[in-house]
């Protein structure tokens, strides 16, 4: 077996070097727990940016994954296949009635989003197809929808942009007013902004913003790509937005990507059946977009987090962890605020730090820094209370460590 240094060194001369790696090789996982190549073990408080909600190789998800690949690996979507509809059958169940499509990525669902807002927005007169998004958002790295991203530092190098997204502030409803003209197609909003430093929206704007877009015939898209699948402490991140009679504030389509394959690749825009009917053959498409494996794990990510009540898991031990977190006297004046909800939080500190993942990591913790100087931390939702409590610990001891 090859040693650290070997393959950070056969790295180099193969891989771009587009992503920000640490000299460091994974080789297995088990749970809420990591080894890398040299035998040492970290607490995952990041799981893979969201994506192994249920931790490294549940046995429910290789058995799901070893089954269905005994059976029927890809046949492409000119036919059906069951494990499309059971996943399919799940939404349905856990967010509201629709139709899927199914994808590799949220960026992919959220470019099928717009497409399919763009697509209602025909029938108008004037035609709609503009976009609207928010500061601080993100949505994705294609040309698109790095123009509905809300952060600049996304899009500088890759200008001219594609015309008709624009951005205003989350929360300014006024300003939200003012950039809608009889020309907008679609509203894009994270429940919670993940990249941008994790901020909740508000549910009266959420309100306000459904009351805006029926009004004017606008596709609302909840871009859940972080918040799904039981991280929030609901199944959807929107499910923490009701009104003044406590009734869900539901968009018109939701994306999802992240934790909807648990580490494996998938996404999916899920649309109300009206506006999902517009999708017709020849309009949009994804060659291995409902792939049978991927499918039947997606299907058994819901069963899992059902069957072990993860969701209140999620929310329970989001609170617990804010409130230590709040709490800490070690580490109180270096934060400026803690934000999230359920599994899905962000510590905003009050000066840029140093280094600080591989501070973290050097004490056995896996954390992620956003936007310059917030920690986020999105671990499985199954992570034990104990993982949970000695996850927090080092946290905390890699924060009181920053000068």
């Amino acid at each position: 077996m090859s040693t650290t240094s070997e393959i950070l060194d056969r790295a180099a001369k193969v891989l771009i070097g587009n992503y920000a790696r640490l000299p460091i090789v994974m080789s297995r996982g088990e749970g809420s727990r990591v080894w890398d190549a040299a035998g040492n073990e970290y607490i995952d408080l990041f799981a893979g940016f969201g994506g192994c909600v249920l931790g490294h190789c549940h046995p429910a998800l290789i058995a799901a994954a070893t089954e269905q690949a005994a059976k029927l690996w890809h046949v492409g979507n000119t036919f059906h296949t069951e494990p499309q509809v059971a996943f399919a059958e799940r939404l349905n169940k856990t967010a509201f009635e629709g139709k899927a499509f199914f994808c590799h990525s949220g960026l992919e669902a959220n470019e099928a989003a717009v497409k399919l807002a763009r697509l209602r927005g025909q029938a108008a007169s004037p035609k709609k197809w503009k976009i609207v998004s928010f500061n601080k958002s993100f949505h994705g790295r294609s040309l698109a929808m790095i123009a509905a991203t809300g952060n600049p530092a996304v899009k500088a190098g890759f200008e001219p942009a594609v015309p008709g997204f624009s951005q205003v502030d989350l929360g300014d409803l006024e300003g939200l007013v003012a950039a809608v003209d009889d020309e907008v197609a679609g509203i894009v909003v994270e429940p919670i902004q993940g990249e941008g430093g994790i901020y909740p929206v508000d549910p009266h704007f959420a309100m306000e913003l459904r009351k805006l877009c029926d009004k004017k015939q606008i596709t609302l898209i909840y871009d859940e790509v972080w918040t799904g699948c039981g991280r929030t402490g609901k199944w959807f991140g929107h499910q923490w937005l009701t009104d003044a009679h406590g009734n869900v504030i539901k968009p018109d389509i939701m994306t999802l990507g992240k934790a909807v394959g648990g580490g494996l690749p998938v996404g999916v825009m899920f649309a109300r059946p009206e506006i999902a009917s517009l999708l017709v053959p020849g309009k949009h498409g994804c060659t291995l977009g409902g792939n049978p494996i991927c499918m039947n794990v997606s299907k058994t990510i819901c069963d899992v987090i059902e069957k072990e009540d993860l969701v209140t898991h999620a929310a329970t031990l989001g609170e617990h962890g804010m409130a230590r977190l709040k709490n800490d006297r070690k580490i109180a004046g270096k934060i400026v605020s803690i934000r999230g909800r359920g599994l899905f939080i962000g510590i905003e500190l009050k000066n840029t730090p140093e280094k600080l993942v591989e501070k973290a990591l050097e004490r056995g913790v896996i954390l992620n820094v956003t936007a310059s100087k917030v920690i986020r931390l999105a671990p499985p939702v199954n992570i034990s209370l104990d993982d949970w409590n000695k996850g927090l610990d080092r946290v905390v001891e890699s924060i009181a460590s920053l000068a």
